[in-house]
């Protein structure tokens, strides 16, 4: 860290911290940035071939105006980097007119004025054959969702990192941290690091180093799953877009089209079992697939009686609400905090990085981040009496 700016030590290289490691070095800070294992590692929650983007946000209107930015930023950097990171192939949110899939994905598409259309059952299976609605459902579409590459964005924005020069080492853990009166110390299992700031972008990892007294964590362990469809023109866009889809026992399944035009990616949102990042069982076993083939056959009827070709596990780290953590991390004036992004945060991952660089460099930022205060739990905890530390959390009525 030979920069004449902050000294800022980010740990994770991730998305969350590949992009603040890209982020800051940029705009003139010495960064010295570690993760514990290589750059696009399969370990954690920026694998996986395909994310999706979208912006009738379900989940709340306030995601709106982030991931507007994100998909600015996410151009940019294909600028920048030479390589296609995005392609649009639209999205359809798929459930009864009163679900929460549905009634959010409206909310916010009426609330930001995005073009949207609202489509019967029988429509959304005469643009998409392959998917099948029963008739008590509808589909919102909305022509701005799309397909991110994770992989290739992460190392897209590692590469800037390095470019603006920040030293970047893989193979190194953090131990763990302690505010000073210059800022914080930092030890790894290599070296103790003085520095002004520590932005903390450790995903699964992230409840050891936060602590008893930090926000609630947990990790919840999701399969994807690769079908070999024996009509794969029809799950390959523009023929099949994105899609989400809300079970009537309120449960989420989605699906990407094909990228390679013989494999189409499912999985469910949610409803996995709790794990810990270390214990995770890695191996897909017959009764994941079977559970996933049972939620596809309500909406994908062809991909789920489909030959698997492969699957992996992904890791989501949850908050209780289901929002993300992004701020000071709840006592530290010198740390920051990225975490819990409960399985929907990959898209933001861009504006994630402007944020922290905002919050390390200038102290604030202008986006609406109020939502996200890693603090907001603390104050629950203060009016019902809770201990700090770690909670566990309850299977979760909405993705």
């Amino acid at each position: 860290m030979s920069r004449a700016g902050p000294r800022v030590v980010v740990a994770g290289l991730g998305a969350m911290g590949s992009a603040a490691a890209a982020a800051l070095s940029r705009r003139g800070a010495s960064v010295l940035a570690l993760d514990p294992r290589g750059p696009g590692h399969r370990e954690g929650s920026s694998h996986g071939e395909s994310r999706i983007i979208r912006q009738a946000y379900f989940e709340d209107p306030a995601y709106v105006p982030l991931v507007q930015r994100a998909y600015r930023l996410w151009r940019e950097l294909e600028a920048d980097c030479g390589e296609r990171l995005l392609e649009l192939t639209s999205g359809v949110m798929v459930g009864t007119p009163t679900s929460v899939l549905v009634q959010g994905a409206l909310a916010s598409a009426r609330r930001w004025q995005l073009p949207h259309r609202v489509l019967e059952a029988k429509d959304v299976q005469r643009e998409f054959p392959a998917l099948r609605p029963s008739p008590d459902q509808v589909g919102l579409v909305e022509p701005e969702a799309g397909v991110l590459a994770p992989e290739l964005g992460v190392l897209c924005l590692l590469r800037q990192a390095a470019g603006h020069g920040a030293e970047l080492h893989f193979g190194e853990r953090l131990l763990g941290w302690e505010e000073s009166r210059d800022g914080v110390s930092v030890r790894t299992d290599r070296s103790a690091l003085a520095a002004d700031l520590l932005v903390l972008c450790c995903g699964a990892w992230s409840g050891s180093l936060v602590g008893p007294s930090g926000p609630p964590l947990s990790v919840e362990r999701q399969v994807a799953v690769w079908f070999r469809p024996q009509n794969v023109a029809d799950f390959c866009a523009p023929r099949c877009p994105v899609y989400i889809a809300e079970s009537s026992r309120g449960e989420f399944f989605y699906g990407i089209p094909s990228r390679d035009r013989q494999t189409a990616k499912a999985a469910q949102h949610h409803g996995g079992r709790t794990a810990t990042a270390e214990t995770v069982e890695r191996e897909v076993s017959g009764a994941d697939l079977e559970s996933l083939r049972e939620g596809l056959a309500g909406i994908a009827p062809d991909l789920a009686s489909a030959p698997v070709d492969r699957a992996s596990v992904c890791l989501y780290t949850n908050t209780p609400d289901q929002n993300f953590l992004i701020g000071r991390y709840p006592g530290a004036g010198s740390v920051l905090l990225a975490a819990g992004f409960s399985g929907h945060g990959f898209k933001f991952a861009p504006v994630v990085g402007e944020v922290l660089a905002d919050l390390a460099l200038l102290g604030s930022t202008e986006q609406p981040i109020g939502v996200f205060d890693p603090g907001r739990f603390e104050v629950t905890r203060a009016a019902t009496g809770e201990p700090p530390g770690p909670v566990p959390v309850p299977p979760p009525a909405r993705p």
